[in-house]
């Protein structure tokens, strides 16, 4: 079976069919939630990431949405914009690569503690692929965390995305990090409260890891005797 089969043909097509490169080539120094959406991210990212671990922001740009009181031991960020990554302070490393061109990073098996895409994953043309390479990199248990919104670029966001409402995008979510191989999935919804000015984006969210099988515990995982 391939990643996207029983998809339409169409489905992880773009209005906008040009190079991403050329689309993320001037930096866009926004913010692509509003101030409420931000600050449910940053609690969930409280919720759910390991302190002192190594965390990679995936298809990041010049801020990470992370608690500021939080400390890892290193947090690595990739996008499209170099300008953008340089901008964010939370980063220790950056690298840029345009992932619908080859869905592979440059990060070694099993050397991450966290993993993160905000705002983002309904640019992935390849999402399966991408999602494989994740939990390559994932140490057994540790959080794939994807959140989105109901904001976009409408010229590059797929088809299907764009078709479908929150509720089934969690459900496309869930098959697809399933086909790349994870096994724990969780997930949930904030919506903003209807008398905050601050905050209109509701934020939807997944939480995928892999369950440890006995011969996948490295000796950095095993409890102390």
């Amino acid at each position: 079976m391939s990643d996207l089969d029983g998809f339409h043909p169409q489905a992880f097509t773009r209005a906008d069919p040009e190079p991403d490169a050329l689309f993320y080539a001037s930096p866009r120094f926004v913010e692509h939630l509003d101030a409420g959406a931000i600050a449910a991210v940053t609690q969930l990212y409280r919720t759910v990431l390991p302190e002192g671990g190594t965390v990679l922001d995936l298809m990041s740009s010049w801020i990470s949405h992370l608690p500021p009181e939080m400390d890892f031991e290193r947090v690595i960020g990739h996008g499209m914009n170099q300008e953008e990554l340089d901008a964010n302070e939370r980063l220790d490393e950056r690298f840029v690569r345009d992932l619908n061109l080859a869905p592979s990073l440059p990060l070694a098996d099993r050397s991450l503690d966290a993993a993160l895409c905000c705002a983002a994953v309904q640019y992935l043309t390849a999402p399966v692929g991408v999602f494989r390479e994740v939990k390559r990199m994932l140490r057994p248990g540790a959080p794939f965390v994807i959140t989105f919104s109901d904001r976009f670029f409408p010229t590059k966001a797929v088809a299907l995305w764009q078709a479908l409402d929150d509720a089934d995008r969690l459900k496309l979510l869930d098959v697809l990090l399933k086909r790349a191989g994870f096994d724990l999935i969780e997930t949930g919804s904030v919506l903003p409260p209807p008398d905050d000015p601050a905050w209109r984006d509701p934020i939807h969210a997944v939480v995928a890891r892999v369950s440890a099988e006995p011969d996948q515990v490295s000796d950095r995982d095993r409890p102390a005797p």
